[in-house]
């Protein structure tokens, strides 16, 4: 549990600040399109730090759920990978690195399906 507070902790503040180099400081510097890239990444950090925290209030309370430590995990490779691969994407340009956010997509598919099973068991 405690691990998941500082991960989302960590991920919530990165996400603020991206937001807010992307709007101030990269404004004027890249193209609309790498900017809403940058934007999406940033969206989509934040929406599954939410989740990253919430996985760890939910071990706090059903405390050894490997489903729920799993999609805790998953959500932090989707952000790393959708939402990483998008900020460097958006800074270089190189496409190479836009096919690896799908896979990141994946993860975070994957760590909802986990949530949401581990949640029916609870039941």
């Amino acid at each position: 549990m405690k691990l998941f507070l500082i991960i989302g902790a960590i991920l919530g503040f990165l996400a603020v600040a991206f937001g807010a180099f992307g709007a101030h400081g990269l404004e004027g510097r890249l193209s609309e399109r790498a900017l809403t890239n940058w934007g999406k990444a940033v969206d989509y950090q934040m929406f599954h730090t939410v989740a990253i925290v919430a996985v760890a209030l939910l071990l706090g309370k059903f405390e050894g759920s490997s489903l729920f430590a799993s999609s805790g995990w998953l959500f932090l490779a989707g952000i790393i990978l959708f939402s990483g691969s998008l900020y460097i994407y958006a800074l270089t340009g190189v496409k190479a690195l836009a096919m690896i956010t799908p896979i990141g997509g994946l993860a975070f598919l994957a760590g909802w399906v986990l949530l949401g099973i581990g949640a029916m068991k609870l039941v």
